[in-house]
């Protein structure tokens, strides 16, 4: 049997995902705008002023979404906090990712390839408020098909039973770890993973999963930041998957507290 690998080492860009925002903003403002012309006559028959009343309203959520798709925009691109970028990302995570998932699947684009783009621009939007966690107060979360199957020390609960022998990403973690004197947790799942994040009470999550639990546990921290790093599945999902060591390395220099 023929193994097809199935890999994350092409970087993750957000550019579809803001250009899938770009597109959802102008299927808002014109459903805003028939939500006006359609009923236009009979609001004239209640009242003459009342179109014009209506029409104002309209006129400012519209310009409200396509002021809010502009600092979307800027804010990932130049990697600054411009303007309420907590709430912003409120707004992608909670109303714009199922609009735009639906909008994917109209024009046929692949769901992983959204959810790529969602977790580059997530992780942007985090990086651009320039935070500084101290290292005691960020967790970085592993899924447990990081370490090899036929593994007879199982890491889940304390990494650091890790015999170190190199066979798998979990030696590079550890020593990750020990680097930064941050905490790194291996969980079986998104339940046992929610309780690691309850119990430790972070300020940042630094996590690494596939595109689906990634997703998933964005939108479920909120308003708990975390960055996502993609793993890579030479073997397919949830068997013996990898990561790549320096892109945490990467990220935490970016958030860490010195």
């Amino acid at each position: 049997m023929t193994i097809i690998p199935e890999t994350a080492t092409t970087p993750p860009r957000k550019r579809l995902f803001v250009t899938l925002m770009g597109v959802t903003c102008l299927i808002v403002v014109a459903a805003i705008f028939l939500a006006w012309w359609i009923p236009n006559r009979g609001l004239a028959n209640i009242h003459p002023n009342l179109p014009h009343i209506v029409g104002i309203v309209m006129m400012v959520l519209s310009g409200a979404a396509i002021l809010g798709t502009g600092l979307l925009v800027l804010t990932t691109a130049l990697g600054k906090d411009i303007l309420l970028t907590r709430f912003m990302r409120l707004v992608v995570i909670k109303f714009l990712l199922p609009v735009i998932e639906f909008v994917g699947r109209v024009i046929g684009l692949d769901k992983d390839r959204i959810r790529q783009s969602f977790i580059a621009m997530n992780n942007s939007l985090v990086t651009s408020q320039r935070m500084k966690v101290k290292p005691d107060r960020i967790l970085v979360l592993l899924p447990h098909c990081i370490q090899l199957s036929d593994c007879e020390i199982k890491v889940t609960g304390n990494i650091h039973k890790c015999v170190q022998c190199g066979r798998c990403s979990i030696k590079g973690l550890v020593d990750i770890g020990r680097k930064y004197s941050v905490d790194i947790s291996v969980a079986t799942g998104g339940t046992l993973a929610r309780k690691v994040i309850v119990e430790k009470r972070p300020k940042l999550v630094l996590a690494v999963a596939c595109e689906r639990d990634l997703t998933s546990g964005i939108k479920d921290c909120y308003p708990l930041p975390v960055i996502g790093i993609l793993n890579e599945r030479p073997f397919g999902p949830c068997f013996n998957t990898v990561v790549d060591v320096s892109k945490i390395d990467e990220a935490l220099e970016q958030v860490l507290e010195k």
